[in-house]
C-alpha cells in the first residue's frame, strides 16, 4: 500500500507548475509511488478531548500529469493536476508532511506552524521542521554566520543606517519578511534623499531592515544552491537583467547551469550540521561572489531550473532521501 505524503502549501490555483518547486517534488513523490494530499494553511485544525489532542486537517488528494522539459521550457498537458473530494483526516494518517506555503510569514503562517508542531508530538515528521521554520528568518537565520557574508547591519534607526551606508557607500536594504527580491532596494550614502527613503523602509524606525554592502559581482550572477539534508544536490546561477541589481527570477533574473565552487562548497559543509540537527532538510542558500547572502527555508525554489538546465534529476534525489531517512 502506498505511502501518504500531504503537502501545505498556497491554494493549488495559484501554482505555477512548470516554475514551482513544489509542484516538481509533488511529482517526485508520486513517481516514487506515494499518494499526494494537498491543503493550505486554513485547513489545519486540533481537537481537543480528555484523552489528548488531534490534529486534523481537510485535505485533497491530487494525481498530477507529467511535465516534460523542452529546448526552451516545459511541455504543459492541460489540466496539470485532477483533485480528489476534500477529506477531513488526522495528521497522523501522513507519516510526511510538507509545509511549503509561501511567505510572507504572517500570523496565518505562525499559527499553522504550531498547529503543525502538534503533528510531530504524534510522530509525524514536517518538512521542514515547523520550529526552525519559526525561528530561522529568511534574512536574520543567515546571521548566525555572518562570517561568512557581507557586510551588514540590521535596525530600525535612520541615525545607524545612514552611517552604514557612509561607510560602505554603496549598499542594499532588504525587508525582512520580503520573498522573491520584493522590496529589495539599493541606495548609496550620497544618494539624495536617504535619510527619507530610511524613514520609509524602516516605517517611520518601527520596523527593523536589513542594509548589507552592495556586490558589484552581482552583474555575474546570484547562485540558488539547494541542500538536501545538508548535502548541496544542485544550483543555478541567477543573472540579473540588464539595469536591474536584483538577480530574482521572479523580478526578470536569468537561470544558467553552474557549479559549486570550492569556497560555495565550504560554506554548505559550514551550514549542513545545524541544518540537520534543527530539521531543516529541504533548504536554498544565496551566495554572491563567495558570500552568504540568505538562507530560505519556507518554500525554496529552483528545482525546474536545476532539473531543466543541469539535468540532475533533483526532485527524485530529494524524495530518495526522505523516504530512505
Amino acid at each position: 500500500m502506498a505511502d501518504f505524503q500531504l503537502f501545505v502549501l498556497d491554494p493549488i490555483q495559484r501554482l505555477r507548475p512548470t516554475k514551482d518547486s513544489s509542484v516538481a517534488l509533488m511529482q517526485a513523490a508520486q513517481r516514487a509511488g506515494q499518494e499526494v494530499w494537498v491543503a493550505t494553511p486554513a485547513d489545519l485544525s486540533v481537537v481537543g478531548r480528555d484523552s489528548g489532542q488531534e490534529p486534523l486537517v481537510r485535505a485533497q488528494p491530487i494525481t498530477l500529469a507529467a511535465i516534460r522539459p523542452t529546448a526552451d521550457g516545459w511541455e504543459l498537458p492541460e489540466p496539470w493536476c485532477t483533485l480528489g473530494e476534500p477529506t477531513w483526516l488526522s495528521l497522523t494518517h501522513f507519516p510526511r508532511v510538507w509545509m511549503r506555503k509561501d511567505p510572507p510569514v504572517d500570523e496565518a503562517f505562525l499559527y499553522a506552524t504550531h498547529l503543525l508542531d502538534l503533528a510531530v508530538l504524534k510522530g509525524v515528521r514536517v518538512l521542514n521542521a515547523p520550529a526552525a521554520q519559526r525561528t530561522w528568518n529568511e534574512k536574520l537565520g543567515a546571521l548566525r554566520y555572518s562570517h561568512l557574508m557581507a557586510p551588514t547591519l540590521v535596525s530600525a534607526q535612520v541615525e545607524q543606517l545612514a552611517a552604514f551606508a557612509a561607510e560602505q557607500g554603496d549598499v542594499v536594504l532588504k525587508p525582512l519578511g520580503g520573498r522573491a527580491g520584493q522590496g529589495v532596494v539599493r541606495t548609496a550614502a550620497g544618494a539624495p534623499g536617504l535619510r527619507a527613503l530610511l524613514e520609509l523602509v524602516t516605517q517611520q524606525q518601527t520596523l527593523p531592515v536589513m542594509a548589507q554592502a552592495f556586490l558589484p559581482a552581482v552583474t555575474a550572477g546570484d547562485k540558488r544552491i539547494l541542500l538536501v539534508d545538508g548535502e548541496p544536490l544542485g544550483a543555478i546561477n541567477r543573472r540579473p537583467a540588464a539595469g536591474e541589481f536584483r538577480s530574482n527570477l521572479a523580478v526578470g533574473g536569468a537561470a544558467e547551469a553552474t557549479e559549486l565552487s570550492p569556497r560555495e562548497r565550504q560554506i554548505c559543509a559550514e551550514l549542513a550540521p545545524a541544518l540537520r540537527s534543527e530539521g531543516l532538510f529541504f533548504v536554498g542558500i544565496d551566495v554572491i561572489d563567495g558570500r552568504l547572502s540568505e538562507i530560505n527555508v519556507t518554500s525554496p525554489t529552483g528545482v525546474r531550473e536545476v532539473e531543466r538546465l543541469g539535468g540532475v534529476p533533483l526532485a527524485d534525489l530529494t524524495m530518495e532521501r526522505l523516504l530512505a531517512g
